[in-house]
């Protein structure tokens, strides 16, 4: 649409500047609207202490008879009342923001720490994967039927012999049945002669009978000398 002047007129947009904006930290917002909850309390306490010394003034002007000054003074009190009860109100508003504002970063926050680990399952998952897992079970299969054989190999007894024990035992017992047979075939044994010995003599020796003989006599004299 050209303008009187000749020029285009740039079409306005109706979107606000205010939606434009991209969207402040939660935690800036609840910052800033403690600060601001902070500053409604401070005009509230001095707005109390202004109720005060307008309630001291309409009575000083009271007891001096200014009744005009007195109903003054009270307006001016309800104004400063009706003023406090909007900051009440403004308070209660920007507590239910802030309230509201950390249920919903807590709840971000979850949702995000849901989400993540949602994502590090998934990856684990698809870097793992079913068949990966097949395949690594069957290499442990057989590694360890592998190492079962080696194990078997190893305990194996080496005996360069151990194949020839069945025909080393029928040679041993063909000796022994060699041995039996040249047994059974020797010829039996001849008597040998006796030793005829001489006999003992049976009378005494006299050298044996005379010691005695005199020994029985020394006993006989002792006796008799009792």
């Amino acid at each position: 649409m050209m303008n009187l002047f000749g020029k285009k007129k740039t079409p306005t947009s109706t979107v606000s500047a205010t939606s434009t904006r991209q969207p402040t930290d939660p935690q800036q917002t609840i910052v800033k609207l403690r600060e601001t909850i902070a500053n409604q309390e401070k005009r509230e306490e001095h707005l109390q202490k202004k109720i005060e010394q307008i309630v001291k003034e309409a009575k000083v002007k009271m007891s001096k008879g200014d009744k005009k000054g007195a109903l003054f003074a009270m307006k001016r009190k309800k104004l400063y009342e009706q003023e406090q009860d909007k900051i009440a109100n403004v308070k209660m508003t920007l507590e239910t923001q802030v309230i509201g504002l950390e249920s919903a970063a807590q709840n971000a926050m979850t949702f995000q720490a849901m989400q993540a680990g949602t994502k590090t399952m998934a990856k684990i998952r698809d870097d793992v994967g079913i068949e990966k897992v097949d395949d690594v079970m069957d290499e442990i299969k057989e590694e360890m039927e592998m190492a079962q054989e080696i194990n078997d190999a190893i305990a194996q007894p080496v005996d360069p012999l151990m194949a020839d024990e069945d025909d080393l035992l029928a040679e041993l017992n063909e000796l022994e049945t060699a041995d039996l047979e040249a047994e059974l075939l020797k010829p039996p044994p001849t008597a040998e002669p006796s030793l005829s010995l001489p006999d003992a003599p049976k009378n005494e020796l006299p050298a044996l009978a005379k010691k005695e003989e005199d020994d029985l006599k020394a006993l006989e004299a002792e006796l008799a000398g009792l």
